[in-house]
């Protein structure tokens, strides 16, 4: 009798163990898009490369709004390259004053805010940037 009892307190257990974790894995924070802080959104001074100055105009987008995706702008960790070098590069997300649905790429730098390019998600806009 007492080995049966045992069981049930094992598999009662094991219950508790499963319902527990599958709570916190279900409700634990997802990553924040600064959970590390590695990302300072008020570095300054913002350098625009020559791409993302073409692209810019291509798609029709101005200082602003780049301003507006880097204060306000998700980061998709899918399409930022964290590890590049000689800096990690984030790529910001969001919808401008304009209703652009953008995404902008930065690498901040020791010499501030550097914008690598701007992609307009919703139209393929004609460019010729090299």
């Amino acid at each position: 009798m007492k080995k049966g009892r045992l069981t049930r307190y094992l598999i009662l257990l094991l219950v508790c163990c499963g319902l527990f974790w599958l709570y916190y894995s279900n409700n634990a924070p997802q990553q924040d898009t600064e959970a590390d802080g590695s990302f300072n959104r008020d570095l300054t001074p913002l350098i625009y490369t020559r791409h993302a100055r073409c692209r810019m105009g291509c798609r029709h987008i101005d200082d602003s709004e780049i301003k507006e995706i880097l204060q306000k702008g998700k980061i998709n960790y899918s399409k930022s390259d964290l590890h590049s070098k000689p800096d990690p590069k984030y790529a910001l997300e969001g919808i401008t004053h304009d209703d652009q649905q953008v995404r902008i790429v930065f690498a901040p730098s020791k010499r501030g805010m550097v914008v690598i390019t701007c992609i307009d998600m919703n139209e393929e806009w004609e460019c010729n940037c090299n």
